[in-house]
């Protein structure tokens, strides 16, 4: 797998994008839908990657920087064809190695609550992150449940 800083302009990310926020307002009520469109993830804080595999992308995900020592990850997903064959480990691997090259001391994220969302939590927590309160204007929201990881010394 070929793990890439995207530019957002492709028609592949695109679709997955739409795939994505589609899917995410179909589990979510509106007032949980945390999901970025492409617009604001071409926002300077934020980097984007995309993961492939020859011509064909298979995720993507986002670290988003919230102070010099704190980053979000923000829009991990899988393309459905491709689930449950280790793209967001891959994913996740790549964003917390950034994260740390960074020189970040903490990662967090927010994810939904619903059962869909089950495999995510369990891959989050399967990689040392731990459930926390809201962070970065996010408020308690039954829909969301939030994670952040201490990085240090260890992981670099």
């Amino acid at each position: 797998m070929d793990i890439r800083l995207d530019d957002l302009r492709g028609p592949e990310i695109r679709a997955l994008l739409e795939e994505h926020l589609e899917n995410m307002r179909s589990i979510s009520p509106p007032e949980s839908v945390h999901a970025l469109d492409l617009e604001a993830l071409r926002r300077p804080e934020i980097s984007f990657y995309t993961v492939w595999s020859g011509g064909e992308l298979l995720g993507c995900g986002a670290l988003k920087e919230l102070d010099p020592r704190h980053g979000e990850i923000k829009s991990m997903r899988t393309a459905n064809a491709h689930r449950r064959r280790g793209v967001a480990r891959v994913v996740l691997t790549h964003l917390l190695r950034e994260a740390e090259r960074r020189g970040y001391e903490r990662l967090s994220l927010e994810t939904g609550s619903q059962a869909a969302f089950e495999p995510a939590r369990s891959l989050y927590a399967r990689f040392g992150f731990e459930r926390c309160g809201p962070f970065e204007g996010y408020l308690e929201d039954p829909n969301s449940v939030f994670f952040t990881r201490l990085l240090g010394p260890r992981d670099r």
